[in-house]
């Protein structure tokens, strides 16, 4: 992996999607190749057959295989929660990150029943980011410096890494990021989150405002968005991304906070997430909206808005099942089965 230097850290991250590997196109190949003689239809498999040409892309692999997937969760604290803009206090994210460590989430759950390792990690919750309201989230060297933290918590050998996220008050710095990329009604990118009631919703949108007319003169820089406008969190899952990118790792992003995530890379270079799918269309805000201008077609959707990774686990467990097909299945000569007539 590219290191980081002290230097200029923005310019850092502009040097590392700069030099992305590219997708494994021979290994592609190969995948269309066996696929051509398992025993079924072509194309019957509909988009696990996609999926696993994704993975042979980025694993560099003509039988591509899931034998060590993780799930990254990050938590971070907001300062914009002092707006009221949610229902539960910033304590709570440090009692959830506790619950994972417990074992009692919906994540550890749906980790355990499809064998996925699990990692959370807490980003400096006793020191809130700034409020985006009134000052920026964040300096460039804190930003970049936990976009480097994300790079390093995919190391241990994995072949699948997904993104998710923990903070009260994130679905609020999320908005904000993609009205800021994206423009528009300021309420079309806000949701309610934990369960905000109306009232609730309205200091949401307001925050949201607020922040993008404070920053304006800044916002045309998806970088300067992350800083100004993001979280810890999001930027140690940009981390992540960039990182399994250097190591030809292939990334499942979550919901609608981890999206925010890919939603400031893909703005740099929308190259950056070629190696990334969606794991599910969460039911919080506009992530539809978001995830067709990233041109990315959801595996799965459930109506979740939970986060902590939770939508993109459950799409591992189906793509572990993807490459086990491909990998498993008999060709037509092994099953002696007829194939098609030429």
């Amino acid at each position: 992996m590219t290191a980081l230097t002290s230097a200029s850290p923005f310019a850092d991250i502009r040097r590392v999607i700069s030099e992305m590997p590219e997708a494994d196109l021979v290994s592609v190949e190969a995948v269309r190749g066996r696929d051509r003689f398992l025993t079924k239809p072509p194309g019957s498999l509909g988009r696990l057959e996609e999926i696993v040409e994704w993975l042979a892309a980025w694993q560099r692999k003509s039988r591509p295989a899931i034998m060590r997937p993780l799930v990254t969760v990050f938590a971070g604290n907001h300062g914009v929660t002092a707006r009221g803009v949610s229902p539960y206090p910033a304590s709570v994210t440090q009692q959830m990150l506790d619950n994972f460590g417990a074992g009692g989430a919906a994540i550890n759950q749906i980790c355990k029943t499809f064998d996925i390792g699990f990692k959370a990690y807490d980003l400096a919750l006793d020191l809130p980011t700034g409020d985006i309201t009134v000052e920026a989230a964040m300096d460039e060297k804190t930003c970049v410096g936990t976009m480097a933290f994300g790079m390093e918590a995919i190391g241990g050998g994995h072949d699948l890494v997904a993104i998710g996220e923990m903070g009260i008050g994130n679905t609020t710095i999320s908005a904000a990021i993609y009205a800021a990329l994206y423009g528009g009604d300021t309420a079309h990118w806000v949701g309610r989150g934990t369960g905000v009631d109306d009232e609730g919703l309205k200091r949401k949108i307001a925050a949201v405002e607020t922040a993008l007319a404070l920053h304006k003169a800044h916002l045309n820089d998806p970088l300067e968005v992350l800083r100004r406008l993001g979280g810890r969190e999001i930027a140690a899952m940009a981390g992540v991304i960039l990182a399994a990118r250097m190591e030809r790792i292939p990334v499942v992003i979550d919901g609608y906070v981890a999206t925010a995530a890919a939603a400031i890379l893909h703005a740099v270079d929308p190259h950056t997430l070629d190696h990334c799918m969606a794991g599910h269309v969460s039911a919080e805000g506009a992530h539809r909206d978001v995830l067709n201008r990233l041109g990315k077609k959801p595996i799965l959707d459930l109506g979740m808005r939970l986060g902590e990774g939770s939508g993109a686990a459950l799409a591992i467990g189906v793509i572990k099942a993807a490459a086990a097909c491909h990998d498993g299945m008999a060709t037509f000569g092994e099953a002696k089965v007829d194939d098609r007539a030429d």
